[in-house]
């Protein structure tokens, strides 16, 4: 109770810090108050502040605040998943059994003499099947290794727009779920080819178990490879930021290589049939399924046409057992009866080595698409090593199996001289893109080496844009 006539004493936080402030002998406040003046509220630092300033708890960034919730994606039901992998490993090889299996008997229903059966046709379907992931098949104790990448290519396509759009439904994020959906489609593809091999075992067509064990998983893991990086970009952008930017420069532009290399080839074989049509139109059979049988047999083998052309165009050509046609050296005979084969020429032609500028000119192109990958010389030739390295494997591999045995034959075997498609194309690609790459490219500025000796006249230039010295004061005095 305060005595009467003493003025009433408000004990807030402005006077506890002046009372601070007096104890400590300073004249400071205490950090965080304000005085007040009379009349007014007292209020501290963080109050005086605007709104927008004031500290905010601290909760964003905390799991399971009302600030910001985190969202995490539904994860696929493991009933979901199971259900994709399996149509995954079992679609692809169905689908194809069945298409082939319709292709054989619209074939051998239009064929004059042949005798149509569904068991015949469903067994033929088994080799055919194997044929289509570039299986040699083993007719009567006579090797079929030349087989027609037609299929195979519909196969890869098939089992990659699948694998697109199964990734998709399993929303696959990790490098490690991918592995797991290729994993899956291999594995299918190999017990299925193995499978199908002891199926037709007999002794009148024999399969290697090996071969039929392994190339069906490379294709399908190959394809299932291409179509996890369609249908997921984010799987492709996490590899392409762990890899090297010349790297990827060059690999984009040793597949586009590849694809001119191919065009170019498809431009003459294109070129060798049109002024050959009437060789071809004579190679067809009387009879309308009979023409329409090896019409189908001609465009199944025209990708290998196609790698054909591509090599006659390195320089080391093709050859079919004694039939040899390349720009240097050309040993003719009878090709086969089959209308694909008229484009072969008769006699070699002294203009053939014009060709060699195609290969060339691709080379210097890939040169001109990496002259401004890297302001260093040094790293632009390693996105030329890229590139180079691209083309000498994807023709190593076509090349090996756009050829192979035919038999025992006059035309056995198909060479696509694979080695040296691939060291000839090496050449034309690496050697013209090297040196468009490295003189056609920006290079990074470079500063004067300093000279040994100084230029007496340079050091008369720096002395007279020297300004002069300031005298002292007393030496100014004197002067005045």
């Amino acid at each position: 109770m305060p005595a009467r006539g003493v003025p009433r004493l408000a004990m807030s936080t402005c006077d506890c810090g002046r009372m601070a402030a007096d104890l400590d002998g300073s004249d400071e406040p205490v950090p965080g108050t304000e005085y007040a003046e009379p009349g007014e509220e007292p209020t501290s630092a963080q109050d005086a502040a605007p709104p927008e300033e004031r500290a905010q708890p601290e909760t964003a960034g905390v799991v399971g605040s009302a600030a910001e919730p985190e969202v995490l994606a539904d994860p696929v039901p493991p009933l979901t998943q199971l259900r994709v992998l399996t149509f995954l490993a079992v679609g692809p090889i169905l689908t194809g059994y069945v298409a082939i299996a319709s292709l054989l008997a619209v074939v051998t229903a239009l064929a004059s003499h042949a005798r149509f059966t569904t068991t015949g046709v469903l067994g033929a379907a088994l080799p055919s099947w194997l044929a289509a992931y570039q299986v040699p098949v083993s007719v009567l104790g006579l090797e079929l290794g030349v087989l027609p990448l037609l299929p195979t290519i519909v196969v890869v396509v098939l089992i990659a727009k699948t694998v697109a759009r199964a990734t998709e439904r399993l929303d696959l994020h990790r490098p490690g779920q991918a592995a797991l959906v290729v994993g899956a489609v291999a594995t299918a593809h190999a017990a299925g080819g193995l499978v199908v091999a002891m199926l037709v075992a007999g002794e009148e067509v024999t399969v290697d178990p090996l071969a039929a064990f392994a190339h069906p998983a490379l294709v399908s893991a190959t394809a299932a490879t291409f179509g996890v990086l369609c249908g997921r970009v984010e799987l492709l952008a996490v590899l392409a930021r762990r890899v090297d930017v010349v790297a990827v420069a060059g690999l984009r532009a040793g597949l586009l290589a590849v694809v001119l290399l191919l065009a170019a080839g498809s431009a003459v074989l294109t070129f060798a049939l049109l002024t050959s049509t009437a060789a071809a139109r004579d190679m067809f059979p009387a009879g309308a399924g009979n023409a329409v049988g090896m019409l189908l047999l001609s465009i199944g083998y025209l990708p290998n046409a196609v790698v054909a052309a591509t090599s006659f165009l390195a320089g080391p050509g093709f050859s079919l057992g004694t039939i040899t046609v390349s720009p240097l050296e050309f040993t003719g005979g009878p090709p086969p009866a089959v209308p694909l084969l008229a484009a072969l020429p008769e006699q070699q032609a002294a203009w053939w080595p014009v060709l060699f500028l195609l290969p060339l000119a691709v080379g210097v192109l890939v040169g001109y698409l990496l002259r401004d990958v890297d302001e260093d010389p040094v790293a632009r030739l390693h996105a030329v090593g890229v590139a180079t390295g691209v083309v000498a494997v994807c023709f190593v591999v076509l090349a090996a199996h756009a050829g192979g045995r035919l038999g025992r034959g006059t035309f056995d075997p198909v060479s696509m001289r694979a080695a040296a498609v691939s060291i000839a194309l090496v050449l034309w690609t690496a050697i013209p893109a090297a040196v468009t790459a490295w003189f056609t490219g920006t290079r990074p500025a470079t500063e004067p080496l300093p000279g040994l000796i100084d230029d007496p006249e340079d050091e008369d230039e720096d002395e007279d844009d020297e300004p002069p010295a300031q005298l002292p004061d007393a030496v100014e005095a004197a002067r005045d």
